[in-house]
């Protein structure tokens, strides 16, 4: 298996009542901190309404992210379309590239909450269609085509050319994908990567041996060609040194997240409530095949490996940036997962490993090494009878006028 790449999303998902202006700098400490650990993507979302997901526009953040790295990546994750003129997301994405020195990454999406569309008064049955218009007309842009126009019932251009292109020869893309396969068709359609947002429900993890079907059968049919490496799959986790601490820790958050925000405000069908965090863990987090791990750097180390069997293999596990656990424990769940799960994870540890067995299972070599040097000592008198006054625990006190014995070969 190919190394898999590891990053987070923030969507964000933040507990109403705190300061949105400290939210946001913790936030922005957090990309700083995982550039420095080497994690490869961060992911930011575009949202304007529920009072949890409080980022307005993924680029100015990124923006403010790009100043404080120097290595991971940067993607809106994702900008909606259909909320935005795509001359202007074009612009904007540039940009971040030119800032971001050449780290920017274009994620799109139709537009996850029906509120943001109903305040923008905007059909959510149009939301689809007119993220796959305004997607092409984006890769005309960023390509640098001759001018051209544009008509159509919600945008128009006349003559329209960026007059400034990426850094990057071509900047990546990726398209949100849920349930349906939309968004694996429309990836396909283009030639770009998926995020896989939909693999933290049931529904949605259940889809994914069939997802990227569908991406490839969309690529045939308009001669392009995709790449599981492009393929991000959503985890949700928060480790700890033990499976009962890590329960203990998201003690803080995880009962509010889902009763609160998953079933409170956006209600959805069927989920049910939960009385505690315990119950929470042992229905969303340890059902077989789960995204989401609150346990140990093994069971992450497990489930991310598990998922490319499910899926087929995918490129990048990319962590949900919750609020679970206080801020100190959030950043300690995501140092570990640098310390012990990616490492372990790309086999990175297996020729320490093998070094260390290796050691181990020759010893008659080394101890002939051993004797070597036994068989020097031995051979000057004053320092055989040193080493074995020594080996003996009794070293004796040398007087101030001893001659010094002479080293040893």
């Amino acid at each position: 298996m190919a190394n898999i790449r590891f990053g987070a999303f923030l969507a964000p998902h933040h507990l109403p009542g705190e300061s949105l202006a400290l939210q946001i700098q913790r936030d922005l400490d957090l990309v700083q901190m995982m550039d420095k650990l080497g994690f490869d993507e961060f992911w930011c979302g575009e949202h304007h309404s529920t009072g949890w997901e409080t980022i307005a526009s993924p680029e100015m953040f990124l923006a403010a992210a790009a100043q404080h790295t120097g290595r991971i990546k940067l993607g809106t994750g994702v900008v909606s379309l259909p909320y935005h003129h795509p001359f202007n997301v074009a612009q904007r994405i540039v940009q971040l590239d030119h800032m971001s020195q050449g780290r920017a990454i274009l994620g799109t999406g139709p537009g996850a909450l029906a509120s943001d569309a109903h305040t923008m008064g905007i059909d959510p049955v149009l939301l689809r269609d007119r993220q796959d218009e305004a997607l092409g007309v984006i890769k005309k842009l960023l390509a640098g085509e001759p001018r051209f126009s544009y008509e159509c019932e919600w945008f128009s251009l006349n003559d329209a050319k960026l007059q400034i292109l990426p850094l990057q020869p071509v900047i990546p893309m990726t398209t949100a994908s849920m349930v349906s396969p939309s968004g694996m068709t429309l990836a396909g359609k283009y030639g770009d990567g998926v995020l896989s947002v939909g693999s933290m429900s049931d529904e949605g993890l259940a889809s994914l041996p069939l997802q990227w079907s569908f991406a490839e059968e969309s690529a045939a049919k308009h001669n392009q060609v995709v790449d599981r490496s492009d393929w991000r799959v959503m985890f949700n986790w928060h480790i700890a040194e033990t499976k009962a601490k890590a329960i203990e820790e998201v003690e803080h958050g995880l009962l509010r997240w889902h009763n609160e925000y998953t079933v409170g405000t956006l209600q959805r069908p069927g989920v049910p409530t939960f009385d505690s965090t315990k119950e929470a863990v042992a229905a969303m987090a340890d059902a077989e095949g789960s995204a989401m791990v609150i346990g140990t750097p093994d069971d992450l180390i497990e489930r991310v490996l598990d998922m490319e069997k499910v899926t087929g293999g995918y490129g990048a596990a990319i962590g949900f940036v919750n609020d679970f656990a206080t801020p100190a424990n959030t950043m300690k769940s995501w140092d570990m997962v640098a310390r012990y799960v990616i490492p372990e994870v790309n086999g990175q540890l297996d020729s320490m490993r093998e070094s260390n067995q290796f050691v181990i299972e020759n010893r008659e070599y080394f101890l002939r090494a051993q004797q070597a040097i036994l068989n020097k000592i031995n051979e000057n008198d004053r320092a055989a009878e040193a080493f074995q006054t020594a080996a003996t625990g009794a070293m004796p006190i040398a007087s101030p006028s001893a001659p010094a014995s002479p080293a040893a070969d």
